[in-house]
């Protein structure tokens, strides 16, 4: 699972049967430090999260599989809301 940042929504008239009712949101990539690590990505988001929340993620075939659908083009998915974090220093 990877972290990043809700930054903004998507709004789409038009998409898949498979995505109607889930929201479609913006994410910032983010490393262990909050640190940005690459290009914006839109992620279907199907725990209610909302901009600014700090989020886990999942990419590839194991995001799909938060869709209820079998068959779905979902390959970024909203896997929770992180509620705190620690990380070790590394010195």
């Amino acid at each position: 699972m990877k972290l990043g940042r809700v930054t903004g929504r998507v709004v789409s008239t038009k998409k898949v049967d498979s995505f109607e009712g889930l929201k479609l949101l913006l994410v910032q990539p983010l490393d262990e430090n909050l640190i940005n690590t690459g290009d914006t990505i839109v992620v279907v988001d199907t725990i209610q999260a909302g901009v600014g929340e700090l989020i886990y993620y999942e990419i590839s075939k194991e995001a799909g599989r938060v869709i209820e659908t079998v068959m779905n083009p979902c390959d970024a998915a909203i896997m929770g809301i992180v509620d705190d974090m620690f990380v070790e220093d590394k010195k």
